[in-house]
């Protein structure tokens, strides 16, 4: 029985949302600190734009982001954050909590954004399972 390490199974999660939901640009795992978990695809230090959510920087803004959202819901008394959404021009940002870490999923604009919704939850589930968060 082959033992497989945590990093693998989060790279796992992150490369099998790209695979079973269509317009997924970039996965990316952050923990609560702003540090990078994982990311798909990878980064490349040579080519930074390749994957921009890969960058420390990106993870540092998606962890402030969530911190900000869960604030203002507690402030509001709206309960628990469930998700985070944003949409620009290009494209939407999505954000779920795993934990003591979060999923930023990073989406063509024209994708199908329910399918990517409950992919990205369920996601995000497995991914606290894998932190024990």
């Amino acid at each position: 029985m082959s033992q497989q390490y945590r990093s693998d199974a989060l790279e796992e999660k992150l490369k099998m949302l790209h695979t079973f939901v269509e317009g997924v640009k970039a996965t990316v795992i952050v923990n609560v600190d702003g540090l990078l978990v994982a990311a798909y695809p990878a980064g490349d230090e040579e080519n930074p734009h390749e994957n921009p959510t890969s960058s420390p920087q990106v993870a540092a803004m998606s962890a402030t982001l969530i911190g900000l959202a869960e604030r203002t819901l507690k402030r509001l008394a709206q309960g628990q954050l469930e998700r985070l959404l944003m949409e620009g021009e290009h494209g939407v940002m999505v954000v779920y909590p795993a934990g003591r870490a979060s999923l930023a999923v990073l989406v063509d604009k024209d994708a199908r954004i329910a399918r990517v919704l409950v992919a990205a939850k369920k996601a995000a589930a497995e991914i606290e399972d894998i932190l024990g968060a």
